[in-house]
């Protein structure tokens, strides 16, 4: 739609397909109603998003379950991180959360807070708080991990993540993850499947 750019992450299906992306819309853009046929999922990371339901600002995390469907609209303008196609038709709750009024909790580590957003199954989506030189310990991730990096710097062995970095680790991986300087992210975990097919299925 006029006004509305995406940047693909990860694609794996033709235009109806399992995708990550990041969506920008340009101040008074409008996107066409349309339904979630594997659901959708939604974190605001500037300016406000609108549908017929709401306004939500950065910050917000959305979940439209499977089946649902909505016209979608910035006045503003604003940029999201979009996740379609992935969830599983039994998940039906649908989640509007602003985790600027959220609970922080304390994390496995010292240094280290969590704001949980959602889990089903295996699968868990939440904020993660790292305080300047927090270290966690190595450990793996036998259904994969997605992660956002919304602030600060992510650190793992292999890398160095400033903010607006995307990171999948695929399932059975393994890393010791830190951060130096402190880092807010973005992360998801437990619902990669080990293999898929070319559709982005299971296989």
């Amino acid at each position: 739609m006029a006004g509305v750019e995406r940047r693909m992450l990860d694609r794996l299906g033709a235009e109806v397909a399992r995708a990550t992306s990041i969506v920008r819309y340009a101040p008074g853009s409008r996107f066409e109603r349309h339904s979630h046929g594997g659901g959708e999922e939604i974190l605001v990371l500037e300016g406000t998003f609108s549908d017929e339901h709401g306004d939500y600002g950065a910050g917000t995390y959305l979940r439209n379950p499977v089946g649902t469907s909505h016209a979608p609209f910035s006045e503003q303008g604003c940029t999201i991180l979009v996740k379609l196609q992935q969830m599983h038709p039994a998940d039906q709750q649908r989640l509007m959360i602003d985790t600027h009024n959220g609970t922080w909790l304390p994390g496995l580590v010292s240094g280290l807070e969590v704001m949980p957003l959602h889990a089903f199954g295996s699968e868990h989506v939440a904020l993660v708080l790292w305080a300047p030189g927090t270290v966690f310990q190595p450990h793996g991730h036998p259904g994969g991990e997605e992660i956002w990096v919304l602030e600060g710097i992510f650190q793992d062995e292999h890398g160095t993540y400033p903010a607006g970095t995307w990171l999948r680790n695929p399932p059975g991986s393994i890393h010791r993850p830190w951060s130096a300087s402190g880092c807010t992210i973005w992360v998801k975990t437990g619902h990669l499947p080990a293999t898929q097919g070319p559709d982005g299925s299971e296989a």
